[in-house]
Parts: structure tokens; sequence; C-alpha cells
């Protein structure tokens, strides 16, 4: 489903009750920061494209808050990740725009990326991990990371060895972004949030 007139006009859930519920399915530090890299990269594109940040930020921020809890091992398209976290959120009266671009982002859901939202979700999830996985081995940080250091680290199949490199790529191209100006402007905002995600460095 695509964002119709009647989705944005749905009233939407606060940030508060959404981080509540991060909060509440996910211990680990490591994965609530990379809920909170992937809301920063949603907001800014959505501000980039004329787009609500508060609509976009949501799908970020909650589009793995049940992994924790149902890793989906077997990756099964209906049943745990991100199913599951799904099924709360419907029933918690979220809007069916940002449940589709939580299901879309997982390949084998099987559900189609068709909204510009759901193509972004794609497109920064892969690649803030990524971010932070090249940001952890400098000194500063991601505070003088640039897309050169990671187009590197790319070419690196031993560094984050579990990162598909061509999937990051055409999640890019579907967003219809060129790639330099891609990861540039991801890590431009995930340095908005620099201390939130504990990258500032060992000497930042």
């Amino acid at each position: 489903m695509t964002d119709t007139e009647a989705e944005r006009g749905q009233p939407l859930p606060s940030r508060d009750e959404a981080l509540a519920l991060v909060e509440e399915y996910t211990d680990n530090v490591n994965l609530r920061r990379h809920m909170f890299a992937v809301e920063a990269a949603m907001r800014a594109y959505a501000e980039k494209f004329g787009e609500d940040p508060e609509r976009w930020g949501l799908a970020g921020l909650l589009h793995d808050f049940d992994y924790e809890r149902w890793p989906n091992d077997e990756h099964a398209p209906d049943r745990e990740h991100p199913s599951e976290g799904v099924r709360i959120l419907r029933g918690m009266g979220y809007p069916e725009d940002i449940l589709h671009a939580i299901l879309a982002h997982a390949d084998y859901t099987g559900v189609p990326a068709e909204s510009r939202m759901d193509r972004a979700v794609r497109a920064v999830d892969e690649l803030t991990g990524f971010i932070v996985a090249c940001s952890l081995v400098r000194p500063h940080g991601i505070m003088d990371l640039e897309p050169r250091s990671v187009k590197k680290k790319m070419k690196d199949s031993s560094f984050a060895a579990a990162v598909d490199r061509d999937e990051m790529r055409a999640a890019a191209e579907e967003l219809g972004e060129e790639w330099t100006e891609h990861v540039t402007f991801v890590i431009g905002a995930m340095r908005g949030i620099v201390d939130e995600l504990g990258l500032r460095g060992r000497e930042g």
C-alpha cells in the first residue's frame, strides 16, 4: 500500500510512544542505535523530498523494534520479524503506509517497496549499519568519515562481510539517488545525532 491521502490524514502516534516500544522490546544498545540511525536518515530524506519527517521517522525508528525477540533466522515471510512487529503496531492503530514500509524493508516478506518511503527505508537500512562499522574503526568516528573511505571499505570483502554491497547500491538506485551523494547524505544525517549513536570516536 502506498501513501494515500486518507493515511496522511490519520493521526500519528508520537515519537515518545514509538520510543517506548523500542525500549520495551529491545535491550541491545547497538540495535537501538541502529534504529536511531535509520530514523535520522529517514527524517533527513523526508525533508529533502518534501515529505513528513515525523511519519518517515516513525517508519525508521520502528523498522527493527521486534528483531531482538523474533529474529527470524529462517526468514519466514509471515511470522517473526518484521511480521510480528507489524501485527503489534497494527493492533495499536499505526497507519498502514508505515506498516507497509516496515514489511517491505525485508525482502523475504514478499512485500514490494512501492512508495518512496518504502524505498527509503531499504536504501538507508544496511547503509547506516555499514557506516557505523566504518566509523568504529576510526579515531574520530563518524566526524571525519568521507564517502571515499566507505567506498574503500566496500571493496574489502572481509570488512563487515555480512553486508551485501550490491544490495546497498541497488537500494540507492531504486530510491533514485546517486551512490556517492547517498552515502554523503546519510553520513550527514547520522552526524546530527552522533552522541546518541556513540560515534564520536576515541579522539572525538
